[in-house]
């Protein structure tokens, strides 16, 4: 085999005998959980959607103050007594809020097992701590434009010939206006 014939990865042979690779660009979403997936494994996050869905799961108002750390579930034949055959969740809790999770606890295993399908967690764990890292606030309301600047942009606009720049540049205009106001 002479050394212009080997090639790196797959190959596959083309109709005139040439060789070409056998994989182009993938989707993030497709690798994503190969990636993720060891890491979150060994904090017990088989499935690394738990922590996306997490306040769809339990509502914004109680994500907002507490976070899953670890999924603890036991091995295929292993038995904990009398316990169902669910894993424990371990919550990390904001202090002041401890209680009030503890209250709803069976409210909560009811929504996360639902999300699973399957009664996949039987316990909280909690851990108090510093809450979930707060969400950085969103852009304010965008305002309406001042009329007579709005007219003086036009004006300005109505000596360019081509459509498309003179709709791009009223588009960027509106835009600077609407942040100036």
């Amino acid at each position: 085999m002479s050394d212009s014939s080997k090639t790196h990865g797959k190959t596959k042979t083309g109709s005139k005998g040439r060789a070409k690779r056998g994989f182009g660009l993938l989707a993030i979403a497709k690798t994503l959980p190969k990636i993720t997936g060891q890491a979150l494994g060994k904090r017990g996050f088989a499935q690394a959607d738990l922590l996306g869905a997490w306040s769809g799961i339990v509502g914004q108002d109680i994500a907002a103050h507490c976070v899953p750390r670890k999924l603890d579930r036991p091995r295929p034949g292993q038995r904990r007594g009398a316990q169902a055959p669910g894993g424990t969740l371990t919550l990390r809790v904001e202090a002041g809020y401890a209680l009030e999770i503890q209250h709803l606890e069976p409210v909560l295993l009811e929504r996360i097992n639902g999300y699973f399908g399957f009664q996949a967690v039987t316990r909280l764990r909690l851990l108090q701590g510093p809450g979930p890292a707060p969400k950085p606030p969103s852009a304010p309301p965008a305002r309406a434009p001042d009329p007579a600047a709005e007219r003086a942009l036009h004006a300005r606009l109505g000596g360019v010939a081509d459509t498309d720049l003179r709709g791009a540049l009223d588009r960027l205009g509106q835009a600077v206006l609407r942040r100036e106001t």
